[in-house]
């Protein structure tokens, strides 16, 4: 295939797009280099004045210029790379909040967050995949079980915070046990005092939810079950078809009462069950989890438990402190709190 040559101001225009550099920013702003490399990197260490890094981020902003990580890293001995691994399923709204309030407060910390999609990688086989990013920090949100082997695999690799969250402390990692029997026990001592005794609880079905269904099945069952009542797992996809197939067979379960995993699954049997002529409450009681808004927009409105978790502001001081300070012993801080919301559904 024959090209077209280059007409020689096109060539002219391509010649002079040269990648800036720090020194040119420096000659702009009338600065030395070092300074350039305090005020883009946010080092706290030196005093600058505002008017001088004003003047060095418009100089830089005029040249088109930005850091290199890499060469960065290589001076720090470190990335500032934050790995965040992706979920396996959907986020909900508070889940989506968290997450967004995570990344701007490590991006004002001066961190890069890389968020990494790991679906079909296990416990080890992920940590071996995030570690050829070399993170400086891991902050793993319980879609992949960690293992103790897996956090030495990255802290060999450079990582110098792994910080779980989760149901369970993970050997090796600053760990934030989010216990999800506390749900549970929650939802059942509700229905338990409204006089529900035959008690369902969704179970969903989709990939990466196990962490989190079974703690609250536990807690379900170790709150109802002493007291005389019953607890039936009800196995359900989040399909409106599958939805109506269970409340379809409903009275034959003789459940007074359903403890829908969350809000959303709450949501989508509510319809089915009104659909299917069951009485919502009258017939069978159900609450939800997270609080959500549509979850009060309803008729009749959604019973939850509203559930206090760790701040992304909080847990970015987290990392960066370990980050700082890498030789501490791993902590554990026990952070979810959950607190029930009686309304019209129970």
């Amino acid at each position: 295939m024959t090209q077209t040559p280059r007409q020689p101001a096109e060539r002219s225009l391509m010649a002079d797009r040269t990648v800036p550099t720090s020194a040119d920013v420096a000659r702009l702003a009338g600065v030395s280099r070092a300074t350039v490399s305090y005020v883009l990197n946010n080092t706290s260490a030196v005093r600058i004045s505002e008017p001088t890094r004003r003047r060095v981020r418009e100089a830089a902003e005029e040249l088109g210029y930005v850091p290199h990580a890499a060469a960065r890293s290589l001076r720090a001995g470190h990335t500032r790379i934050v790995l965040l691994p992706t979920a396996h399923v959907a986020r909900g709204p508070l889940d989506g909040h968290f997450i967004g309030e995570l990344q701007w407060a490590l991006r004002r910390l001066d961190y890069t967050v890389v968020q990494y999609g790991s679906l079909g990688l296990d416990g080890d086989a992920a940590a071996r995949a995030w570690a050829e990013l070399r993170p400086v920090a891991v902050v793993s949100l319980g879609e992949v079980a960690l293992t103790p082997q897996g956090v030495d695999v990255l802290k060999r690799s450079g990582a110098r915070a792994v910080i779980t969250l989760g149901p369970q402390q993970v050997r090796g990692a600053h760990s934030l046990v989010m216990d999800q029997r506390e749900v549970g026990v929650r939802a059942a001592q509700h229905l338990l005092e409204r006089g529900r005794r035959r008690i369902g609880m969704i179970m969903p079905e989709e990939p990466g939810l196990a962490l989190f269904r079974e703690p609250r099945l536990a807690g379900l069952r170790q709150t109802a079950e002493p007291l005389g009542a019953t607890v039936t797992p009800l196995p359900l996809g989040y399909d409106e078809s599958a939805a109506d197939a269970l409340a379809g067979r409903w009275r034959e379960l003789g459940l007074d009462a359903v403890y829908a995993y969350n809000d959303e699954y709450a949501m989508l049997l509510m319809r089915a069950l009104q659909d299917a002529g069951i009485g919502v409450p009258d017939e069978t009681a159900v609450i939800g989890a997270d609080d959500l808004l549509l979850g009060r927009l309803l008729r009749p409105r959604l019973s939850t438990v509203r559930i206090d978790m760790v701040t992304g502001q909080h847990l970015a001081e987290l990392v960066d402190r370990v980050v700082r300070d890498p030789g501490g012993a791993p902590e554990r801080h026990d952070l979810l709190g959950a607190r029930t919301i009686g309304r019209e559904s129970t």
